[in-house]
């Protein structure tokens, strides 16, 4: 389901993706408040559509302003637990890692997905990014669903 919403103008691309991150403190008192915090806090968002015409408004947490764009929610890649790994099962994030410079960090700690959730897998993709794992997780890489609003 798409939302209209208001983003940062150098967000404002078709198919960029982005977490929402819920309300800053710049935002108190702003007249575009209920335009701007209308997502639901930790879903990743794509960007469908920028609004033509639509006006660039000034913004105290944005330097360039925001503008108005359609976004939809969208699933998160994530490697997960090889076992019991199957399109349609349910399963979580393995846990931390602190080897950042692996080629899997991104996937073993998305963002848009908490350790402590469950997330429906929508799609299998195959092997992670890695040749090893540093912590000897035996893992796959997934298409978690979209979170419904």
């Amino acid at each position: 389901m798409s939302s209209i919403t208001l983003i940062g103008t150098r967000l404002a691309e078709d198919g960029q993706e982005f977490v929402y991150r819920g309300e800053a403190a710049a935002c108190e008192g702003c007249p575009y408040r209920d335009q701007c915090l209308n997502l639901s806090e930790g879903v990743r968002y794509r960007v469908n559509d920028v609004r033509e015409g639509a006006q660039t408004l000034e913004c105290g947490v944005h330097d360039t302003g925001v503008t108005a764009v359609e976004v939809e929610p969208v699933g998160v890649k994530a490697n997960v637990p090889a076992k019991n790994a199957y399109a349609g099962s349910k399963a979580s994030l393995s846990g931390p890692c602190p080897h950042t410079e692996c080629p899997s960090h991104e996937f073993c700690e998305p963002a848009g997905a908490d350790f402590d959730e469950d997330y429906q897998i929508a799609e299998i993709l195959g092997d992670p990014p890695h040749d090893y794992c540093m912590l000897d997780r035996e893992l796959t890489l997934v298409k978690f669903a979209p979170e419904d609003e």
